[in-house]
């Protein structure tokens, strides 16, 4: 009996390890490909670089950025809402003028290190964005930490898992906090002094002076809520009509059913684990480009577990967005990667980007450059993205992916493969080679004890 039950705890074992020891490296390098990518390619000379032009008459807004990676819609959600206002001067900051990296592979050169900034002002920014950013270096984190505890008393708006960052710094102990539904269970346990809201799109304190939302596309309805408070509802509502945002009803109600960790989770955590065929997608950057189109590209298809993302640009030099920051390629056309997919983002893309799509083009090895935005002006960036995710991978891809970004909308529609055909084989190729790894092993076992008692 207990030789037995020796057999079987082995068997299970060897197929555990064997199918651990593979998947693991697959889903951390995943992880780090989104989360920890961080710039290592040669920084281009930043000299002639412009600072926006400061209008004393305006308020301020900074989003912060951190000093390890910075979650891409996060930051240019806030970055280009209030933007777009033309009522407020908005500025990336960072503890240093040194070049930041953002998700997905594309890098910003923040417009004012906190000291510049605070110097100029005189005073606190009139409202702070907190995105998520790595936390896993704690040195790191603190310039970040003590320049928002500097400027408490002002307006801060944390966006998606940035709640982090805000309960980190103690401003949130006995308040209320929303948060992206895949780390609530984590920051639950972390500060349980915040009172933590699941079925809102975010929530307010002190009279409205402190704001958090919940994920990703929540940060959308929580700063369209802040421009209304201190602009007018129809500033926010113009502001959701030039984007075609269809989930602006969440700004006057934002209480929602709240997502949470599922089985169906387990479509990203596999396609992290065992996609090894991944898709290779070019991100191209140019003059005049939307913040967040560039990211909601490199955040839709990176962070799938299919897709790795590419961004390039003309030239080196740092490419200046619509709205004036300053964004950094890590690939160029006079040497362009391969990809599978060439993807334009913008809705004026056609217009700012042909004579770069030109040159794209004639460089060869890859399809078509797709104006993913300007060929849908009247959709919303998410829209498009997500449809031809479902049609690239599957539709349980694409439908984590828009729970992912908290998208509840029902404007798009998803048509592909019902499932990840391709991450499901190759695990059950990983189970199947791992069983059959560990019935040789408890063959040549059983044979030796054989052996022995003859």
């Amino acid at each position: 009996m207990k030789r037995t039950v020796l057999r079987v705890f082995v068997f299970a074992f060897v197929v555990l390890f064997v199918v651990v020891a593979i998947a693991a490296p697959g889903y951390i390098g995943a992880q780090k490909a989104f989360w920890g990518s961080i710039r290592q390619e040669p920084v281009p000379s930043l000299d002639g670089l412009k600072k926006p032009a400061h209008d004393a008459s305006k308020p301020t807004v900074a989003v912060i950025l951190g000093n390890e990676t910075t979650e891409g819609m996060d930051f240019t959600i806030p970055y280009q809402l209030f933007s777009m206002t033309g009522a407020y001067n908005v500025y990336a900051v960072a503890s240093d003028n040194g070049v930041r990296s953002l998700t997905g592979g594309v890098d910003v050169v923040p417009h004012y290190a906190f000291a510049e900034l605070d110097a100029m002002l005189g005073r606190s920014p009139d409202i702070v964005a907190i995105p998520y950013m790595t936390m896993t270096d704690a040195e790191k984190l603190k310039p970040v930490q003590d320049w928002i505890l500097k400027h408490k008393g002002t307006t801060l708006l944390s966006i998606c898992a940035g709640a982090d960052v805000l309960a980190s710094t103690g401003l949130l102990n006995g308040k209320t906090g929303a948060t992206h539904w895949q780390t609530m269970p984590v920051l639950t346990k972390k500060y349980p002094d915040v009172h933590w809201v699941q079925d809102r799109r975010y929530v307010t304190n002190d009279g409205g002076r402190m704001i958090s939302s919940a994920g990703i596309s929540s940060g959308i309805d929580a700063s369209l809520y802040v421009i209304s408070q201190q602009l007018g509802e129809p500033a926010a509502a113009a502001i959701a009509e030039q984007l075609h945002y269809p989930s602006y009803p969440f700004v006057a109600n934002p209480e929602v059913e709240p997502y949470r960790i599922d089985m169906r989770y387990s479509t990203y955590v596999l396609n992290n684990a065992f996609r090894w065929n991944e898709k290779k997608l070019g991100v191209l950057l140019y003059e005049g480009v939307e913040e967040m189109a560039v990211a909601s590209v490199l955040d839709i298809y990176s962070d799938s577990g299919t897709t790795r993302t590419l961004s390039i640009a003309k030239t080196d030099r740092p490419v200046a967005s619509k709205h004036g920051l300053y964004l950094l390629a890590r690939h160029t056309l006079d040497n362009p990667p391969k990809t599978d997919k060439r993807v334009v983002p913008g809705t004026r893309a056609n217009e700012l980007a042909s004579e770069e799509a030109e040159l794209w083009k004639s460089k060869g090895g890859g399809a078509e450059p797709w104006f993913v935005h300007s060929g849908a002006k009247d959709r919303f960036l998410f829209e498009v993205q997500l449809e031809d995710l479902a049609k690239q991978e599957d539709v349980l891809t694409a439908k984590h992916a828009a729970k992912r970004l908290e998208f509840r909308a029902d404007s798009f529609e998803l048509r592909g493969s019902p499932l990840p055909f391709e991450t499901y084989g190759a695990m059950l190729l990983t189970i199947a080679a791992a069983v059959a790894l560990a019935a040789w092993i408890d063959r040549k076992w059983l044979a030796g004890r054989r052996a022995e008692a003859k």
